[in-house]
């Protein structure tokens, strides 16, 4: 992997800075569930590369300053997959990374969904699966009334689909043309249930979102590249919103949890988190530390 290539508008792009700080967060994220013993492994994995994306290398924001008003606004709608948006936030320095080992304890902000009431860099309290973008557009049609040139983005599960909220929101920012509007939809395939061609098939999915007046890309999840590439030609659409359909793999980067949809909602044990931070290249020491605070 190259370190570092040359992008449209001049925006250079370490790579491999990006790949090393996903590991890190999906490190975090076996750490932290392990020792909450319980949440969710399969969709915080699988968002992982997006949020990398996003808050690394994207997002206008500033952790110093975290109610900047021109900071873009990203909405994490399918907020049971908390513990990845809570390690890139620690990563960019909203809060202590000791804090991220509270996930799920009574008392801590690290609630099993995000709650913007308790913790610095998080825009919304979400987890009501199918919400997430309305409030999005809410934060869209904010940044017009202002006159402000912020972009807000919604991080969506694919079983969100399923709810009709979902589809009256799609018209609306369509009919609206909120161009400052971008949608990434972690295509993983599994919902709580099971495969969602199994539950509720959404497909022909790309169809759908172009019928409902969205500009629509397909991508490579976990692709760093072609995520970024994604997000840069949305920015550029301003007809309409956007939506980028990533293709992702639920549980990715731990190999036993990948396509598990057991791990949907459940966390990894003492002997699986060892396992995993084994197979995430983590260190030996650190390994026993963790596995040592594992009730």
């Amino acid at each position: 992997m190259a370190k570092s290539t040359q992008i449209s508008n001049d925006k250079k792009v370490d790579w491999a800075k990006l790949s090393r700080t996903a590991l890190v967060i999906r490190r975090d994220i076996i750490k932290m569930l392990g020792i909450a013993g319980s949440g969710h492994p399969g969709g915080s994995l699988s968002a992982t590369d997006i949020l990398t994306v996003l808050y690394f290398q994207v997002l206008k924001h500033d952790p110093k300053n975290p109610k900047w008003p021109d900071r873009d606004r990203l909405i994490f709608s399918n907020g049971h997959g908390c513990p990845a948006l809570y390690s890139a936030l620690a990563e960019c320095g909203y809060f202590d990374k000791e804090l991220l080992l509270t996930l799920r304890q009574l008392g801590s902000p690290l609630q099993g969904h995000p709650d913007m009431r308790r913790l610095s860099g998080i825009e919304a309290s979400t987890g009501s699966l199918g919400q997430g973008l309305s409030v999005g557009i809410g934060c869209a049609l904010a940044a017009r009334f202002d006159k402000k040139n912020y972009t807000t983005y919604v991080i969506m599960s694919d079983g969100e689909l399923n709810e009709g909220q979902t589809w009256e929101a799609a018209s609306f920012a369509s009919f609206h043309k909120l161009s400052g509007l971008i949608t990434i939809l972690d295509y993983n395939k599994f919902q709580l249930s099971g495969a969602t061609k199994d539950i509720l098939d959404m497909e022909p999915l790309a169809d759908k979102w172009k019928s409902f007046g969205w500009n629509v890309k397909e991508i490579d999840g976990h692709s760093f590249q072609e995520i970024f590439e994604g997000i840069e030609w949305a920015k550029g659409r301003k007809d309409k919103p956007s939506i980028l359909i990533a293709h992702t793999v639920k549980g990715k980067g731990v190999s036993f949890m990948e396509n598990n949809n057991h791990f949907h909602g459940v966390a990894n044990t003492k002997e699986e988190t060892a396992r995993a931070l084994k197979e995430l290249g983590e260190s030996d020491a650190e390994i026993k530390k963790i596995v040592g605070m594992i009730a």
